[in-house]
């Protein structure tokens, strides 16, 4: 039996408009998220799937409904277990990587463990060994305007793993590739989620790559219309 390691339950979001009215992105919204598994989030473009990330992560809270975390609720954490939660817990892989420019890619990737773990050799010993994982092992020194595309987001992944999170969230981590390269992107990615044992969510509009997911969950006008099973998971 599959053990539920983030559990959504009924939540509702909306956002205010310019004339006041109220737009509904998430209405009353229910989903569970196996631990150690890839989940995939698809949908068209405002159907609620980045807005339900950014919930999952904390970084915004819901109008009603609860996200538990081994069954307990992350709204209500106290400010520290708040940053606990997002820095630690949670790993955050965006669609543009969000590298520093004037940093080259050991210390992007090192950057946020060094955030609170003041120990630099630590950190870039960390760092070194996870982008030797997804392969930039011979581009520690690059800046990030010297890195093609898909090198650039493997650096970003590799970033949202220096803290060792349980819970991977990627929101079209493969969006700003072409499909080739975000294909082999996305290898890497599923390859370091099932060898950490780590629990991903993955919004995406990419059908193709949803299929290589252990379930998708398709959303429309804020709620699942649809939920399939990944070829692994038959």
């Amino acid at each position: 039996m599959e053990t539920v390691i983030l559990e959504v339950c009924n939540i509702s979001k909306s956002f205010s408009q310019p004339d006041k009215s109220r737009l509904m992105v998430l209405d009353g919204l229910s989903m569970c998220i196996a631990k150690n598994s890839i989940t995939a989030v698809t949908g068209a473009s405002g159907s609620g799937k980045s807005t339900l990330l950014h919930l999952m992560g904390g970084l915004d809270s819901p109008d009603q409904g609860d996200i538990l975390l081994d069954g307990k609720s992350i709204l209500s954490f106290n400010r520290k277990e708040q940053t606990v939660y997002r820095n630690r817990r949670v790993g955050f892989v965006f669609q543009f990587h969000y590298l520093m420019p004037e940093l080259n890619v050991r210390e992007n990737v090192a950057f946020p463990f060094l955030m609170h773990e003041f120990n630099k050799e630590a950190a870039f010993e960390k760092a070194e060994k996870i982008l030797t994982d997804v392969g930039l092992k011979d581009k520690l020194d690059y800046m990030p305007y010297q890195l093609s595309g898909g090198e650039r987001q493997r650096a970003a992944i590799a970033r949202g793993l220096i803290n060792s999170p349980d819970i991977l969230l990627a929101d079209e981590p493969t969006g700003n590739l072409d499909w080739k390269t975000g294909e082999n992107v996305f290898f890497v990615f599923k390859e370091l989620v099932k060898e950490r044992q780590l629990t991903a969510v993955v919004v995406t509009h990419n059908e193709e790559l949803s299929k290589m997911s252990d379930e998708c969950f398709h959303l429309h006008a804020g709620q699942i219309v649809k939920t399939q099973r990944g070829p692994d998971s038959l």
